[in-house]
């Protein structure tokens, strides 16, 4: 049998600031606040939603409700099923692959108060808040 190693209690190292640091972590904080600050999106906003787990609008911005001719009081809480234009999206499937991935893009149709068909470019994130925040543009309208 195998004689025990005393045991020892592991040794945290406690750093005041950052700049106690060693070199190679400064570096890697350096580098991870410059991805940070970074765009998210690639997509240029023209119109901005957030929605919950229950894919209700929380925030929608000026444009948008300007897009689907709706007022941001009767947006917020709206599903967004509700403005997707029928038999254009499994809106399940594609939620539930969203949730796995944290992120998403590609093509949804809109359809607005009047019933006017709008294919937008979306790009979409889970946030650290738990919302997903998507951002559109208008590729065409009328369909």
């Amino acid at each position: 049998m195998s004689k025990r190693k005393p045991y020892t209690p592991p040794r945290v190292t406690h750093y005041e600031s950052e700049t106690e640091y060693p070199e190679w972590a400064r570096s890697i904080v350096k580098t991870l606040r410059q991805e940070l600050e970074a765009p998210q999106f690639e997509v240029e906003p023209q119109y901005v939603t957030v929605v919950d787990g229950d894919r209700r609008y929380v925030e929608v911005s000026d444009s948008f409700c300007q897009l689907v001719g709706y007022q941001r009081e009767e947006l917020v809480g709206m599903r967004y099923d509700d403005l997707t234009a029928p038999n254009t999206n499994d809106i399940p499937t594609v939620f539930g692959l969203f949730q796995k991935l944290g992120y998403m893009h590609g093509m949804w149709m809109l359809v607005s108060r009047e019933g006017t068909r709008i294919l937008v470019r979306y790009e979409s994130r889970l946030r650290p808040d738990s919302y997903i925040e998507g951002h559109m543009e208008v590729v065409g309208a009328g369909y």
